[in-house]
Order: structure tokens, then C-alpha cells, then sequence
């Protein structure tokens, strides 16, 4: 059986130079926080900046907008005509009608929609979601932020997990917990921020670098 490779993202870039950088890396996906509060946060004028260059130096990469509980008809407004990025993440609390409405208004852009696990329960709420979003990012809760906390979800909740979608898996994921991750629980992609950083946004590119190249040795090996 041929083993899927691991895809990797990496979240909370907030610089041009950071975003080539850890492209040329070999990360699968970057993404930008455009949620206000967020100290990962950058103004739209400055994502979309980063957007291009990476579009124009490495086009195959996924380009991620991250956004938390946005007016509806905001998000669609903004991504009806050329967006620099491929995929929207939506981060907050988000319904299922807004997901459907999304995907019926914006069908030419990627759709993933993030779940924050605080009981193992909450992982049966993705059901209903599954038609609407095309993968699924599963995030540790944390009642101080919706993400870049660096706290784990527990690893029984995560346990043989089948979802009809892709699924990602998101909080404290760093070099020393990578083995557990890919052999007990096996998402389909690793969405990485605080557990690589000097400080919100800033990336320490030897320790991302350290952790990709582990990542290619296990998808490789």
C-alpha cells in the first residue's frame, strides 16, 4: 500500500521574506492570519502583497486566508473576482448555511473550515459540514484564542478519526510529537504556527526548516 505523503502548512506569516523562505522550503500550504485581534494579524493590502509574490515564485503552493466569524456577504465581496489566495479558512464558528453559502457564492476558490475539539464529543459536529467544505482542520480549544495557542488535543480523541473530507491537524504540533502524529493518528496535513516561533509571526526558519525536512524524510522513507 502506497503511504500518502503528509502535507505541511505553515500559519501566522506575516512578512514577504518569511513567506518565500518557507517556501522554498517546501511547505505545502502558507497562511495568513486576517483576523484582527490576532497578534499574527496583517492589514489585507499587506496578504495580498505576499499572496503574488508567492503566486508568481511558486504557484503550486496553497495560499490560505484565515478569518474567524466574518460578515457573510464581506468575505464574498472580497473573493467574487481575482483573489490572490486559493484556499478560505474559516476559524470561528461558523454554521453549516454559512458554509453552504460560501461555496455556492465563491465555487472557485477552497473551502476549509476549522473545528476547535475541547470534549471528544465535538468531533461528531463535523458531519454535517462534510458536503460543504473541502478539508478539515482540527484545532486544540483554548477559551484565551481560536488558534496559535500551542496546546495539543489529546491524542485518544484523535484515534482512528475517518472524515469523508481531508483533515488537518493543528495545535502545539512540533519535531518531538511528529513520530506519535504519523503513526498513531495520520492526518492528511499538519497546519503548524506557534510551536516554530521567536514570537507571534515571526518564524524561527531553522527550526521550520528542521521540521519539513523531517517531515520529507518520513513521507520519503
Amino acid at each position: 500500500m502506497t503511504k500518502t505523503k503528509t502535507l505541511v502548512k505553515i500559519c501566522g506569516i506575516t512578512t514577504e521574506k518569511q513567506a518565500v523562505q518557507i517556501a522554498e522550503l517546501g511547505a505545502d500550504a502558507i497562511g495568513i492570519i486576517s483576523v484582527k485581534e490576532s497578534p499574527r494579524y496583517i492589514p489585507v493590502k499587506s496578504k495580498r502583497k505576499i499572496f503574488k509574490t508567492l503566486e508568481s515564485l511558486y504557484p503550486k503552493i496553497e495560499r490560505v486566508s484565515v478569518l474567524k466569524n466574518c460578515p457573510i456577504d464581506l468575505i464574498i465581496n472580497n473573493f467574487l473576482e481575482s483573489p490572490s489566495e486559493t484556499i478560505i479558512q474559516l476559524h470561528g464558528d461558523e454554521d453549516v448555511d454559512y458554509c453552504k453559502k460560501i461555496r455556492r457564492e465563491i465555487p472557485n476558490i477552497g473551502l476549509w473550515k476549522a473545528f476547535r475539539i475541547k470534549k471528544k464529543k465535538d468531533l461528531e459536529k463535523i458531519k454535517p459540514y462534510e458536503n460543504f467544505i473541502d478539508a478539515i482542520l482540527l484545532d486544540s480549544w483554548n477559551k484565551e484564542t481560536y488558534g496559535g495557542s500551542g496546546k495539543k488535543i489529546p491524542t485518544t480523541y484523535l484515534e482512528n478519526l475517518k472524515f469523508n473530507k481531508p483533515w488537518w491537524l493543528a495545535g502545539g504540533i512540533s519535531l518531538e510529537w511528529l513520530d506519535e502524529i504519523l503513526n498513531n493518528i495520520e492526518p492528511q496535513g499538519l497546519d503548524i504556527s506557534s510551536s516554530i516561533e521567536i514570537s507571534p509571526g515571526l518564524k524561527d526558519i531553522e527550526k521550520t526548516a528542521r521540521l519539513i525536512k523531517y517531515l520529507d524524510q518520513i513521507n520519503n522513507y
